[in-house]
């Protein structure tokens, strides 16, 4: 991921460094180019790569060799690069923010993936695979999917794409109850944009309470809220000391 290390440590982390390069590389570190030779490589955020580092990706792609930070032996490797971006690369090639060049040498084969909006067929595949995992993660007895749930979500616009729709699932998960997964519909402001009530942990935090409400504070046991939450003892113990609620003489107090 280009956006996910620092511009200093990512040339290092592309092409390796010698031993002796920069303070406190004590040790040889092979790059991912030569870790990945005769295979693919992902570039991740490749809109956010550094203007000073696109010529040795230009060159590593054209000539199939580079040398490590440090070094001057000549690296030959043989890699399939495919590279992704939300950025618009040629706005950004007019601006002088990327090389025209790098950008060119990219786009021999360009797939565009549309907006979730615009592909509502894949929004129920979405649907049951992040209702699965989610419920599988958090031991819930999630068996289906309400259709009335299943037809709120693919009226959605989603503004937030994949992943807005990934957060709303796994919110619905931490509140559903039963084995039909139901809630309320995405709200939508006026632009367009989910705006929950609560975030995640609140939500959680709710759940868990209603959950000792129900139980009478009891924790353990067959009929304990961990059990009904479906978690260990001591995992909903730690969940509730990060989540703030209070114990007390065997009871959780709302805040």
């Amino acid at each position: 991921n280009c956006a996910a290390i620092p511009a200093g440590l990512l040339e290092s982390e592309l092409f390796g460094h010698e031993r002796g390069a920069f303070t406190g590389a004590v040790t040889r570190s092979v790059g991912r180019f030569e870790r990945a030779h005769r295979g693919t490589l992902l570039l991740d955020e490749i809109g956010d790569l550094p203007l000073e580092l696109q010529p040795k990706i230009l060159r590593v792609m054209q000539e199939r060799q580079f040398e490590r930070l440090g070094g001057t032996a000549t690296v030959h490797t043989d890699v399939r690069v495919i590279c992704a971006t939300h950025r618009n690369l040629m706005d950004m090639v007019d601006n002088r923010e990327f090389r025209a060049d790098l950008f060119y040498r990219l786009s021999v084969f360009p797939l565009e993936l549309p907006p979730l909006r615009n592909r509502t067929e894949d929004i129920r595949l979405l649907v049951h695979h992040f209702a699965k995992h989610y419920a599988a993660r958090m031991h819930k007895p999630i068996k289906a999917i309400s259709e009335e749930f299943m037809g709120a979500m693919v009226q959605h616009s989603w503004p937030g794409n994949v992943r807005e729709l990934q957060n709303f699932i796994e919110r619905s998960v931490i509140l559903s109850t039963g084995a039909v997964l139901n809630g309320s519909r995405p709200k939508v402001t006026g632009t367009s944009k989910f705006s929950g009530a609560v975030t995640l942990d609140e939500a959680e935090r709710s759940h868990i309470l209603q959950t000792l409400e129900q139980t009478d504070g009891a924790i353990g046991g067959r009929n304990g809220a961990a059990a009904r939450l479906g978690l260990p003892r001591t995992t909903l113990i730690a969940k509730m000391q990060r989540l703030g609620i209070d114990r007390g003489e065997g009871s959780a107090l709302p805040a």
